[in-house]
């Protein structure tokens, strides 16, 4: 059962008093009846997400249905195990403290040390190493393990039989990988720390059951299950489960639940139900339930994409992800850079020995050879180490066909053998291209390329960071200098009008107290306070009509020095501005350089999007073209130019999750996509103008040009290796 958020799921029950002849909704691969359309709805929109778990591989980010088959292969493969390893392996899961990818470790570790009957490796015959299959495993007289092996022919036939000692086997490598290690010991148990395995798996292989003494005083058995002494707190509910100090069992349950009949909980789900649906419908929401609204916008109407591919059309997402891989990892390869016209019209051309489709094939088989597996042992024991020719190619070609011991690429090597690898169909020379790709993407070569480029991505959005950080950080520092000093020049021109202000008020106070005496000393308060008004107001005229910019009564002094501020400020906003134009240009030097190193450290293509009917959107860099793959992935399109492009986002509606995620992209990537759009429509003008000159009279005597449509006939390998 699939996990939600890596918890379990529960499913809905079917209903008890369904009628035969009712009209309900059923989900396909569930079985849930619902009878509300909109519960049904709900229900299958949540398993659509991205949020479910493989059980027993431990894949993430699956929608239901991807979850249910992942379990279902992986169960497949855990079913595989030979049974003389099974023994073995569940005797070291049950009760491991060690977490999931240490114990699969430690397994792996110890099962390299086992032998069993049908495994094939390499024994030593004399001073050489020959393939072999165990038949049997014997101990000798003296209770030294030994081996019946059959010795294995060109076509692993059989071609004698030995009795050898084990120290004479070689290579001994798993027939299965940690991953699959570790879907078996998911599989296998109901919990862990500790690891307990389903008691009848454990009663099947006599694997003890019994709780070792070290985990006795931490774990107990309750109704057939490991429970853990630990106080649990859950909802509202306190249970104790432990032993006293004493020894005793405290594992008193004080539980205070509300009993609520199954009618009262019905009418309450129906009231809630009703209130949902009288609240406002709050966007976005499902794609498929979004309706038209007088305050929609004028949506234009989506371009039909176009489908003229050289390649079957069930055969284009293959087509894609080859040159992507190939154009991704082209310096890992040694492998020229080309485009996807000419990789689709090299694919589809009928000579043998095209330059672009051998170095394509050479690249990933170097690759395979460099990384000294399996392959490469074949091709060392057949070949020695002669290198990979124009001439050779195809002969390491049927070596690697044969290797990989599969029946659909059986009819296609007699063809490759005669030297007709041309005359092949289009699909089958895209499958032999893909099953190279499978195996060079387990290569330990490209996953360290792959961590690498991870590495060096971190880096360089460490370092951008840092540096916006320190950008803030600086502008933050300068506006407050700026401030600090603008607040010591205002507070200088204002103490300096101030004083004048209130030395000539206390002159006027004291000759008028003088006059009249101190019971009149409010009164001339008063009449000062509007005589120090008059008087400003009546300089501010006079400083207004002379067009000086200063008070009369101001000194000298105060006015001097706020003239000498204000020409270090002005002076300072000049530098300042031409400083960060300065820094503009160059922090925008800065985001390009970013950009670029990051574009080289490309790692994988992730699609744009989805419209409403889950077509996904995909754009590749190094073609512009934006893609459109079906949702059965049988059905491909493209649109190339701009205008496509702004009528494909002048059709997506925003109300709807993911048509607004898609419009979200296509916003963020809209003057690159535009850019590519731009050079392919150059390119097309370009092959269409030297078409234009080739369907020339043939009495202009002009010398012949290279038509850039055929590119890919004339293309080098200029990073191969020597």
């Amino acid at each position: 059962m699939p996990l939600y958020k890596r918890k379990p799921f529960s499913l809905v029950e079917v209903p008890n008093d369904l009628d035969p002849k009712e009209l309900v909704f059923q989900i396909r691969f569930t079985k849930e009846i619902f009878r509300d359309y909109q519960q049904y709805l709900n229900r299958i929109n949540l398993y659509r997400q991205r949020l479910w778990n493989c059980k027993v591989s431990g894949k993430s980010n699956l929608t239901y249905e991807e979850a249910l088959v992942s379990e279902k292969r992986a169960i497949e493969k855990v079913q595989q195990f030979p049974q003389e390893l099974m023994v073995p392996m569940l005797t070291t899961i049950q009760y491991s403290m060690l977490p999931l990818r240490d114990l699969a470790d430690k397994i792996a570790l110890k099962l390299q040390e086992c032998l069993f009957a049908g495994q094939e490796l390499y024994g030593r015959k004399g001073n050489e190493v020959f393939l072999c299959r165990i038949i049997k495993t014997l101990h000798d007289s003296a209770g030294k393990k030994q081996s019946k092996i059959a010795w294995l022919g060109k076509d692993k036939e059989v071609v004698g039989c030995d009795v050898v000692y084990d120290e004479d086997l070689i290579n001994r490598k798993l027939p299965f990988s940690r991953n699959m290690v570790k879907s078996f010991i998911r599989e296998s148990t109901y919990r862990n720390a500790p690891w307990v395995l389903h008691d009848r798996l454990a009663e099947k292989h006599g694997i003890s059951t019994h709780l070792p003494d070290e985990l006795k005083s931490k774990f107990y058995f309750q109704n057939g299950t490991l429970i853990s002494y630990k106080k649990k707190r859950k909802n509202g509910e306190e249970e104790m489960e432990g032993e006293d100090e004493s020894g005793k069992n405290k594992g008193k349950k004080r539980t205070e639940r509300e009993k609520v009949g199954a009618s009262e909980m019905e009418k309450r789900s129906e009231k809630e139900d009703d209130l949902k649906r009288l609240e406002a419908i709050k966007y976005p929401i499902e794609d498929l339930l979004v309706q038209p609204c007088p305050d929609d916008p004028v949506f234009t109407e989506r371009p039909s994409p176009s489908r003229d591919f050289k390649v079957p059309m069930d055969s284009v997402g293959e087509l894609l992800m080859i040159w992507d891989f190939c154009s991704s990892f082209s310096r890992l390869l040694h492998l020229s850079p080309f485009s996807l016209e000419d990789f689709e019209n090299a694919v589809c051309h009928k000579d043998s020995n095209l330059i672009l489709i051998v170095e394509c094939h050479s690249a990933l088989l170097r690759l395979l050879i460099k990384e000294n597996g399996e392959y490469a042992s074949t091709i060392e024991k057949r070949k020695g180490k002669s290198k990979i020719t124009l001439i050779t190619w195809t002969e390491y070609l049927c070596s690697f066909l044969d290797w990989t011991n599969s029946s659909k690429f059986r009819p296609y090597m007699a063809t490759i053998k005669r030297g007709h690898y041309g005359l092949l169909e289009t699909r089958a020379k895209l499958e032999i291209l893909g099953e190279l790709l499978n195996c060079a993407l387990e290569t330990d070569l490209v996953r360290e390329q792959l961590d690498e480029f991870i590495e060096q991505w971190q880096k360089l959005g460490a370092t951008r960071r840092g540096e916006a950080l320190e950008e803030a950080k600086r502008r933050r520092e300068e506006k407050k200098q700026l401030k600090a000093e603008s607040d010591v020049n205002g507070f200088v021109n204002g103490n300096g009008l101030n004083s004048s202000g209130n030395n000539l008020g206390v002159q006027q106070n004291g000759t008028h107290n003088e006059q009249n005496g101190e019971a009149e000393s409010e009164k001339t308060d008063h009449v000062s306070k509007k005589r120090e008004s008059s008087q400003t107001d009546g300089s501010f005229r006079k400083r207004t009509k002379k067009h000086k910019g200063e008070d009369e009564h101001k000194p000298k002094d105060v006015q001097r020095v706020s003239k000498k501020e204000a020409q270090k400020i002005a002076l300072k906003h000049a530098e300042t501005v031409e400083r960060e134009e300065i820094e503009k240009s160059s922090k925008e030097q800065r985001k390009r350089y970013y950009e670029t190193e990051m574009e080289k450290r490309f790692i994988r293509t992730n699609p744009l999007g989805k419209d409403r009917h889950h077509n996904r959107y995909w754009w590749f860099r190094r073609d512009g073209r934006i893609f459109i793959e079906s949702l059965d992935h049988k059905i491909w399109g493209y649109y190339s130019t701009k205008e496509e492009l702004d009528a494909l986002m002048g059709s997506l509606n925003r109300k709807g999750e993911r048509e607004r995620a898609l419009q979200t992209q296509l916003d963020k990537f809209y003057g690159k996509i535009c850019m590519g759009l731009q050079k392919r429509s150059k390119l097309s003008a370009e092959i269409a103008m030297e078409e234009a000159v080739l369907r020339r009279s043939t009495r202009v005597r002009a010398p012949p040009r290279d038509n850039p449509a055929d590119a890919f006939l004339r293309y080098v390998n200029k990073w191969k290796e020597d």
